[in-house]
């Protein structure tokens, strides 16, 4: 498996293999290589004949005052890993790479609306982060395919609607959420809970899967599931960013009638914010 840093290395081997007439998937990565991400390398070898994982802990998605500086570099060990995976060619790009012209004077790529709730409200910037990286990824990887994991499910979204409005000829794959024994969705920031509040990290798909039964059976009363969930875990010791029931094709606040909803739901627990959904057709 190839590691390369530059733009000129990465161009020779793109260009090798599509003289080959071979298509490209890629991962997108910040690194710290757990279970879920080798799941989307699996994922991404059933649509495509080579696979790039790029690894880049981007700066512009991690708002004032959040773990930019703190998070897990591990280059090393995520090759290691990813030697026994399909994967053929790590892209491992420094700032000045992925910005030529420097943070502050950066192009921007922002999606409106669905940017605007969840995740994006109480992370000011980070989605116009997310996008901005994953163009620049996708101009110089030029992908067929490029996969992504449903924990994230508004980025993957955002995405989608990225892809689409500027016509980008890529095929966003989402992939299902990897968990732990006990439910808790894998992420790199899982290693900032205490021995305490791992154990209790769970109950957030606790909650989100009983919301969704409760869907399922056939309630409506959206507001009272809502409330009612965020409750049981401030109760528990979470600090509720959101809990919130809407369609699952564009995060719409749904009818009575929507037969496709997501329930979604962010929380810190510590030092660590926890994002986790589920989907429920009915």
């Amino acid at each position: 498996m190839l590691v390369v840093r530059s733009k000129q290395e990465l161009n020779e081997h793109l260009a090798e293999w599509r003289q080959h007439g071979d298509h490209i998937a890629l991962v997108p990565t910040m690194g710290n290589l757990h279970a879920g991400h080798m799941s989307l390398v699996d994922l991404a070898s059933e649509h495509a004949e080579r696979i790039v994982v790029s690894v880049f802990v981007n700066p512009t998605q991690f708002s004032n005052g959040e773990d930019f500086d703190q998070y897990p570099r591990t280059l090393e060990r995520d090759t290691r890993r990813l030697k026994n995976l399909p994967a053929d060619l790590v892209f491992a790009p420094d700032v000045e790479t992925m910005y030529p012209f420097g943070l502050q004077d950066a192009t921007t790529v922002s999606v409106p609306r669905l940017t605007e709730h969840f995740c994006g409200a109480s992370r000011p910037g980070h989605f116009d982060g997310v996008t901005s990286v994953v163009a620049r990824l996708f101009a110089l990887t030029q992908p067929d395919t490029a996969v992504f994991g449903q924990k994230d499910y508004q980025q993957q979204l955002v995405i989608r609607h990225m892809c689409q409005d500027l016509n980008l000829p890529i095929a966003i794959i989402t992939g299902e959420t990897v968990r732990e024994a006990d439910g808790l969705a894998m992420s790199s920031r899982n290693q900032y809970l205490s021995d305490e509040e791992r154990g209790k990290a769970p109950l957030l798909f606790e909650v989100l899967s009983g919301v969704g039964s409760e869907l399922q059976n056939g309630c409506r009363n959206f507001e009272e599931l809502e409330s009612e969930s965020i409750a049981t875990l401030r109760d528990a010791g979470f600090d509720v960013d959101y809990f919130s029931i809407r369609r699952a094709q564009n995060l719409e606040i749904p009818d009575r009638d929507c037969d496709e909803l997501v329930v979604l739901a962010a929380a810190n627990l510590g030092g660590a914010r926890l994002i986790d959904n589920t989907v429920v057709t009915i």
